[in-house]
């Protein structure tokens, strides 16, 4: 490294971890077959892509298999679960994660909230401790979400994060196709900086249950071409950014209306339906060279099944239809196992040896990896599962980690995210989607674009969490019209006389636009508004000139029939925010087309063109 300057943060880390592990020697290999990445940014085109299909990496891949242990084998196909928040070397949590890669000899991480500096940082350090390289993973669909921004709550302060990109049904109303690549592309892009190496997207479910309180605006929306269309750019741009792609959930979780996080969702579909509605987007993403197939954690009675198992634990789902119907040829992972929707009624050993039986390669977050390893393994011991199998299995991941360059490679350079991560090309894009992906679908009183003129009252609903919901709105809102102004934030929870209070106010302007921020969290059911807020607000807009926008659940308007003018966004996030705000206003056209019906009201494809 001569000549070169000071080693990064990063790679003084890696050595530091290596020593520990290996020995100098043993490490001063280990950092030699990592050469690629140890130069400074400024003499890499950035961070190392994915090595061509059908490269030959038979000797890495056999001989990385021949040295592992059965158990070594099957720890290989589970995966552990960490945040990429700061922690100590002695905390407890970083302790977890570290007996899991050294003990137990986990093939992966899936990573979660964190910012980027600190995930890369974190993820070279657990590199250094694996005996074989980590398969990084995470759920960036479609946006670096996890790893934005943090709030600092006393001064109400935003720290800088990754680009938040608009969400999936936000790019199915933007109507340009080519808006999956460019998303999918940036975002792995700023993935691989970081040291991600599998994006668990995209979500191919097809949205036709307005119930569904899973996945919603995830997915790219209803129809299901436009779905396959969509979901093969994302892969193909996911590809270009040098990160593998997952389609997910199989064989699809959009007619759902229970959360497999807490339960088993039971759908009803025929083997017919499957096969004209919800397969659609697999084959398209199989196709396109789909990387991984995550199941789903839901029943089909319909299809040779019972109400009580999951896809992920039936053989005739995740083999025959899977593997010979569609002819997946890559790497099947669960959906985490330490949800409830696989939890209920199995062991966790139960569940584990199951998963495998019915073609799982790789078992996601089960609750107590030590437990599920030594099933698998007691189960190959037992004759249960012929080592064939797992074998395969092992094969097939240790291929993805040679396509991801960890044959050569495991570190990333803190220089990397600073170059690649919120970067102002990606943006852009992130401004172009979103500004493409507001809807207008009613404007009955002319309102839209609002006159320069107009008193402007803004109400804003949003849960108690949501500290940023609103923030990006009311900013560009008052940047773009000087009659604009905040008399209301709702809360679930308010009391009849302080919604009285708000409407009081707000009678004084000409008009009212109410802000709805309606974010699906996992395991907390459907994004609705509380019954008598709802009721006050559609009578609020009922009565003069409004505007209510919904800020992620489109299909609120089921609770405020009567609003005048109905905007939609389909995401929750600062970038549209931006959109609607100038939407609003005339600075931007409204151009959006629903990707989603609203039943008794708005067709797919509807939207007003101002």
């Amino acid at each position: 490294m001569a000549g070169v300057g000071a080693p990064p943060l990063a790679i003084l880390t890696a050595m530091n971890q290596l020593q520990i592990r290996f020995g100098v020697a043993g490490a001063a290999a280990v950092l030699a077959s990592c050469a690629p990445l140890l130069s400074p940014a400024s003499e890499r085109s950035g961070a190392p892509g994915l090595s061509r299909r059908g490269l030959d990496t038979t000797a890495w891949v056999e001989g990385t298999l021949a040295s592992l242990s059965l158990r070594q084998r099957v720890g290989q196909m589970h995966t552990a679960w960490s945040l990429g928040d700061y922690t100590a070397l002695d905390d407890s949590n970083f302790a977890d994660v570290l007996r899991h890669v050294e003990h137990d000899g986990v093939g992966g991480l899936t990573i979660s909230l964190g910012t980027p500096i600190e995930v890369a940082h974190k993820l070279n350090m657990l590199q250094g401790r694996a005996r074989i390289p980590l398969l990084v993973s995470s759920d960036l669909e479609p946006s670096l979400m996890r790893l934005e921004s943090a709030i600092y709550p006393a001064y109400m302060l935003e720290t800088g994060g990754a680009t938040g990109f608009p969400t999936a049904m936000a790019i199915g109303a933007s109507t340009r196709d080519e808006d999956a690549y460019d998303v999918g592309r940036a975002i792995a892009e700023e993935a691989r900086a970081v040291g991600i190496h599998v994006n668990f997207a995209p979500v191919v479910d097809v949205n036709n249950n307005p119930n569904n309180p899973v996945i919603g605006t995830r997915s790219f929306g209803e129809d299901p071409a436009r779905v396959a269309r969509l979901a093969s750019h994302f892969v193909k741009g996911t590809h270009d950014g040098g990160v593998l792609a997952t389609a997910k959930h199989f064989p699809g979780h959009g007619d759902t209306d229970v959360d497999s996080h807490v339960g088993l969702p039971v759908v009803a579909s025929s083997a017919q339906r499957l096969s004209t509605t919800e397969l659609v987007p697999y084959r398209s993403a199989i196709a396109s060279g789909v990387d991984l197939v995550m199941s789903a954690h839901i029943a089909l009675p319909a299809v040779g099944g019972d109400s009580t198992t999951p896809a992920t634990l039936r053989p005739d789902i995740m083999g025959s239809l899977l593997r010979d119907s569609l002819g997946f040829r890559g790497v099947a992972i669960t959906d985490a196992m330490s949800m409830e929707g696989v939890g209920k009624g199995y062991s966790i050993e139960q569940s584990a040896v199951m998963a495998v039986q019915a073609g799982a390669d790789i078992l996601l977050k089960p609750s107590d990896i030590t437990r599920s390893i030594d099933a698998v393994v007691a189960a190959v011991e037992q004759g249960v599962i012929a080592p064939a199998r797992i074998d395969a299995s092992v094969r097939g991941i240790l291929r993805l980690k040679a396509r991801a360059g960890l044959a050569r490679a495991r570190f990333v350079t803190l220089d990397s995210v600073h170059a690649a991560v919120n970067t102002r090309a990606h943006r852009a894009i992130a401004d172009s989607v979103a500004a493409r992906a507001v809807t207008l679908l009613r404007d009955s009183t002319g309102t839209l674009p609002i006159a320069p003129e107009a008193r402007i009252a803004i109400v804003q609903y949003a849960p108690e969490t949501e500290l940023k919901a609103g923030r990006a709105f009311a900013r560009e809102f008052a940047r773009q019209h000087r009659g604009a102004r905040v008399v209301g934030r709702v809360t679930p929870g308010m009391s009849a006389a302080s919604l009285d209070s708000i409407a009081h106010v707000a009678a004084a302007s000409d008009v009212v636009v109410v802000a709805l921020y309606l974010r699906r969290v996992e395991g907390e059911g459907r994004a609705t508004i509380p019954p008598h807020i709802a009721s006050w607000a559609d009578s609020l807009t009922a009565s003069r000139r409004s505007v209510v926008v919904a800020f992620g659940n489109p299909y609120v308007i089921r609770q405020m029939p009567r609003a005048p003018a109905y905007v939609m966004t389909f995401g929750v996030s600062d970038v549209l925010e931006v959109a609607a705000a100038r939407a609003l206003t005339g600075t931007q056209p409204f151009r959006g087309r629903t990707p989603v019906s609203l039943p008794g009201f708005f067709a797919v494809g509807d939207g007003l063109a101002r």
